[in-house]
């Protein structure tokens, strides 16, 4: 009980399974905070045990709260009350509020530079690539949004051309309305093949051929945002 755990959710809301598969009960005396105030849950954490829940849905994890000891609870919050009502705390955190979005700023314009390096459009294309980029950056780039660009367990220029082949894939392709089986790797490998016909599409461009902006997917879609009915989808197997 008395060791901070990560745990996956169990049978009921009070019980919850660990990365062997034991079961375990909420200890009496326990609360549990929900996600959404992260200065809350970190103090809650460092005041003593505590049992993180995550539930995976597909790749990703979502945060189902923190259990802990209610009394630990109670008085973290209510020493947060006392300190968020001192006015320092508020010019704190319009301070720190500058800090993220000066951060996140430079991070805009270094992506999108990093999404038009790895185009290397021929110059005659030189303005569909900064459409490109700026539309990239602008998808991939928020705060929250989930996307590859927002890790950094690889390095921006993957980061780039990862968020490059998702768009494309996206706008330039029927994959959005295509039923693919719930079957063990079927959705990768019709990404992957899709991914490929991305690349030989920026081969194009980067080669500077003539391209006719009628049939062209790619300028369909800088046109309007949308797939072309044309564009012929993958037969999914």
């Amino acid at each position: 009980m008395s060791q901070n755990r990560v745990l996956a959710p169990g049978p009921d809301a009070r019980s919850f399974r660990t990365s062997t598969g034991e079961l375990v009960v909420v200890p009496p005396g326990w609360g549990h905070l929900p996600p959404g105030d992260a200065t809350l849950t970190k103090r809650v954490k460092a005041a003593g045990p505590s049992w993180t829940v995550q539930e995976k849905r597909g790749r990703k994890m979502f945060s189902r709260g923190v259990w802990a000891p209610a009394v630990h609870i109670e008085a973290v919050k209510a020493a947060l009350v006392v300190e968020r009502a001192d006015p320092a705390w508020a010019k704190k955190q319009v301070q720190q509020g500058l800090r993220r979005e000066k951060v996140q700023a430079a991070y805009e314009i270094s992506f999108e530079d990093s999404v038009r390096a790895f185009l290397a459009f021929h110059e005659r294309h030189a303005a569909s690539a900064a459409v490109i980029a700026q539309r990239v950056a602008a998808h991939a780039t928020p705060v929250g949004s989930g996307t590859v660009a927002r890790t950094k367990r690889i390095a921006i220029e993957d980061r780039a051309e990862a968020a490059v082949i998702a768009w494309l894939r996206h706008q330039t392709t029927g994959y959005d309305d295509m039923v693919i089986p719930r079957v063990k790797g079927a959705r990768r490998e019709v990404r992957r093949t899709l991914a490929e016909r991305s690349r030989r599409l920026l081969e194009t461009y980067r080669r500077g051929f003539d391209v006719d902006v009628t049939t062209c997917p790619l300028q369909r879609a800088l046109r309007t945002g949308r797939p072309s009915p044309n564009t012929s989808p993958i037969t999914s197997p």
